[in-house]
């Protein structure tokens, strides 16, 4: 398999389980899509500190 492939089997894996968070637990999606945010966010910040 290639990178693509994989990629895009992991994307599509990660999204079924979010629909089935969503349908099961929906506040727990609030906690997981805060968690992202809050992360992606961070990384940003630290990667934009480190680039010069």
């Amino acid at each position: 398999m290639s990178h693509y492939e994989v990629s895009g089997l992991v994307g599509g894996l990660i999204s079924i389980l979010f629909g089935i968070a969503v349908i099961v637990r929906p506040r727990l999606i609030a906690y997981l899509v805060g968690g992202y945010f809050i992360i992606i966010g961070v990384l940003a910040v630290v990667a934009s500190m480190t680039a010069k």
